[in-house]
């Protein structure tokens, strides 16, 4: 007979602000009791205290029980919202029923992560279950769960969603939504009673995906109002909820969604699913800094100088001629940019996007000597060269697709629905998988490849694998996991950028064997400042390529002026999509002076704290960030629209300490007021000195702006030394050549 484990108080679990509170005393899957701000250290006798108190009492016309709120809610305990564990054995073991059996933990590792592992049996079901949650110095916490069948019969699965609870004050719910050059659309609604479900089928999270759903009080904001949210790190198709049962128990849970019959357990077999990530906070600001802090802390993160990128692209499109790009790499390099990369049309009949995808030979064509000789000139100019390849998917006008019909992930009798005039390429089947990785490996092993840009322009519809044409979604998300795997073994040195018709796949599955995301394909600085603040709200900036292109936008026909393009790319992983060698003698050398602005403060930038005020004038918008001893900060302030009234009010710079004296100033090169201003600001030329108190509370009357402008503050604290990478308006001076 099981004799499940009893522990005598509950565990608690504190690290980086955040307190998870575990109840295991009746018996099955763990009670989180408490998921949110740090409780402070409490002795056996207060969490028994808290425990007493969370207690719900049963009602008229309810259960005789309370219900609980575990990891994996379940249905067989009374939980009438979607069951954390889903599936049946020939319409048998549907209501599963998890006994513990044993905990392991907490434990702590050299990493500073501290570990629970719960064991847990349905013997009737024919199920074990191990939950695995983790709270990490940064805060952050995630929960994945492993099913296994322990039974002699197939164990057909339907889901694996994990959930956190959050409390009754969390009303109003947020996510995001999107298209292609528009993702990451913000969307707010109330968090009533019922489900509120964001699905993805396309095999990938999508543009029109939620990065993070979050849950929080009444109106809050970036600085205001708790929230806790949380994130499916997975690149297939997945499943968000937000909760809220009749009883009041409200969870976010998530997990990969899986299609009829995709997983069906063997015996012995177990499915593991992809990690559920939370974080909260007193704001968006707080929640989005402990995502940060534990995406810097993975050991894979990127330490080194984020090299600023010109991509090819908008430059040249398909027009891939060796004297154009060598005269387009010599501009690059004399701008200061580190990184040249070739993108789509260098090999097979590649010439324009209908044919020739999945042929990974170099183009005779295109290239009769092939790529080393602009490799020679790329590298010879101090710069890393990096190719653009889309590995996971195929042209049917192309020489595999007619060799390895049998390849494609479709359904038997029928091709998918096409777009782009591509299809996926079943990288579920041993063949197809061992030709893309033998390519890979050959032109990597053959050039001197530093990079690559890894894109997927397509959705998984109607994809089916094999002969049976079984969902091939799941299958094919790990096998792309697995060929990145390894070809990073292959060639540790090659950065990888995930690119997915923009910014189709961002997640941390994907980022687990990646190095930065393309956050769109619109460069349209516009559009970019919402995308690239909403993509925010879980990546660092460092992680997010953002580009300078050209003084009309390739995907909406607006024009802007480069101060405006630069500004608003300044902060992340910066770059170029421009074919610079048509630009003017003035533009490049005012392209350069950025380009050296960003050199001289990047460390700042890829290591702070980032923040935002929300001005009452939603006209403007302030972004910053922060140095982690808060000795130094930079902010953008930008005019988008016109505002109502003029000249504009106040803007506050947040994230400072209040106690410290600053020194304010303009930040060259983006120091130039353009706008209908008809006398100085008074603090403008000459900068001013005060507090961070009266910086966060009182703020700075902002410059008068022409729409769609910026202009960069630079904060630098008094009384202590300046970090690094805060170099003054001095240091930002053109440069060419190598990697800073």
């Amino acid at each position: 007979m099981l004799t499940p484990t009893r522990l005598t108080a509950p565990l608690h679990l504190r690290s980086g602000g955040t307190s998870v509170v575990l109840d295991t005393s009746d018996g099955g899957l763990p009670r989180v009791v408490h998921w949110g701000p740090d409780l402070g250290p409490l002795d056996d006798d207060a969490l028994r205290g808290l425990l007493a108190a969370a207690c719900a009492i049963p009602v008229s016309g309810g259960l005789d029980v309370a219900v609980p709120v575990t990891p994996l809610p379940e249905a067989s305990t009374g939980w009438s919202g979607t069951p954390g564990l889903a599936g049946h054995r020939a319409g048998a073991g549907f209501s599963p029923r998890l006994r513990t059996t044993a905990v392991d933990g907490p434990t702590q590792g050299d990493d500073g992560v501290l570990r629970v592992t719960t064991h847990a049996v349905d013997p009737q079901a024919g199920l074990g279950v191990d939950v695995d949650l983790e709270l990490h110095p940064s805060g952050v916490v995630r929960l994945r769960a492993a099913v296994r069948n322990t039974a002699d019969t197939p164990f057909d699965l339907h889901g694996v969603l994990p959930a956190l609870p959050v409390p009754d004050t969390a009303t109003e719910l947020l996510g995001t939504t999107g298209r292609h050059l528009r993702e990451r659309s913000p969307q707010r609604l109330p968090f009533v009673a019922g489900s509120h479900v964001r699905e993805a089928r396309g095999g990938r999270p999508g543009a029109d995906s939620t990065l993070v759903l979050v849950a929080g009080e009444q109106g809050f904001d970036a600085r205001r109002g708790a929230v806790w949210g949380v994130h499916v790190g997975w690149s297939g198709n997945h499943r968000f909820a937000a909760e809220r049962t009749p009883r009041g128990d409200a969870v976010l849970s998530g997990g990969e969604l899986l299609l009829p019959g995709e997983v069906v357990l063997q015996p012995g077999e177990q499915y593991v699913s992809p990690w559920l990530y939370g974080s909260h906070g007193t704001g968006l600001d707080e929640l989005a800094s402990r995502f940060h802090t534990y995406v810097r802390s993975r050991p894979q993160h990127p330490r080194t100088p984020r090299p600023v990128t010109l991509n090819t692209w908008e430059a040249v499109y398909f027009d891939h001629d060796l004297d154009r790009l060598r005269a387009l790499a010599r501009t690059a390099a004399d701008l200061g940019i580190e990184r040249f990369v070739l993108d789509d049309g260098w090999f097979g009949s590649r010439r324009d996007d209908t044919r020739g995808l999945g042929d990974w030979e170099v183009s005779a064509e295109a290239w009769p000597d092939g790529l080393h000789p602009l490799i020679e000139t790329v590298t010879g100019l101090g710069m890393q060269f990096g190719l653009w390849v889309e590995p996971e998917m195929v042209n049917p006008d192309s020489d595999l697709a007619r060799a390895h019909p049998d390849w494609l992930l479709a359904v038997p009798g029928r091709l998918p629905v096409p777009a782009r005039t591509q299809q996926v390429l079943d990288l579920g089947r041993p063949e197809a998988f061992a030709h893309v990785l033998a390519r890979l490996d050959a032109i990597l092993t053959e050039h001197d490849i530093a990079y690559l840009k890894w894109d997927h322009n397509r959705d998984l519809i109607d994809a089916g694998h094999g002969h049976l044409g079984v969902p091939g979604v799941h299958r094919q998300t790990h096998a792309v996991y697995r060929l990145l795997d390894e070809l990073r073994a292959r060639h540790p040195g090659v950065e990888i950028e995930s690119c997915a018709s923009g910014g189709a796949r961002v997640d941390l599955g994907i980022l687990e064997r990646t190095d930065r995301v393309w956050v769109s394909d619109t460069i349209d600085p516009v559009e970019r400042e919402q995308i690239q603040r909403w993509t925010g709200l879980l990546l660092p900036p460092e992680l997010m390529g953002q580009h300078v292109g050209g003084p009309v936008s390739h995907t909406t026909g607006r024009r802007h002026a480069l101060s405006f393009r630069a500004a608003t790319a300044f902060f992340g992983h910066f770059g170029v999509e421009w074919d610079v060698t048509q630009a003017t003698d003035d533009e490049r050398a005012e392209l350069a002076t950025w380009i050296a602005a960003h050199q001289t403060h990047r460390d700042l930038l890829h290591t702070g704290t980032h923040v935002h005020d929300e001005p009452a004038d939603r006209a403007l918008r302030v972004d910053g960030v922060v140095a982690p001893d808060r000795s130094a900060a930079i902010f953008a302030v930008t005019q988008l629209t016109t505002s109502v009234t003029s000249p504009p009010g106040s803007v506050r710079l947040p994230g400072l300490d209040p106690d410290a004296r600053y020194d304010v100033r303009p930040l060259p090169p983006g120091n130039t007021i353009e706008g209908h201003g008809r006398g100085p600001l008074a603090w403008w030329d000459e900068g001013v000195r005060t507090t961070g108190r009266v910086l966060q509370q009182v703020g700075l009357r902002a410059p008068t702006l022409f729409p769609e402008r910026t202009v960069l503050v630079q904060v630098r604290r008094t009384d202590a030394p300046a970090a690094p990478g805060t170099g003054g308006a001095d240091a930002a001076r053109p440069t060419s050549g190598g990697i800073a």
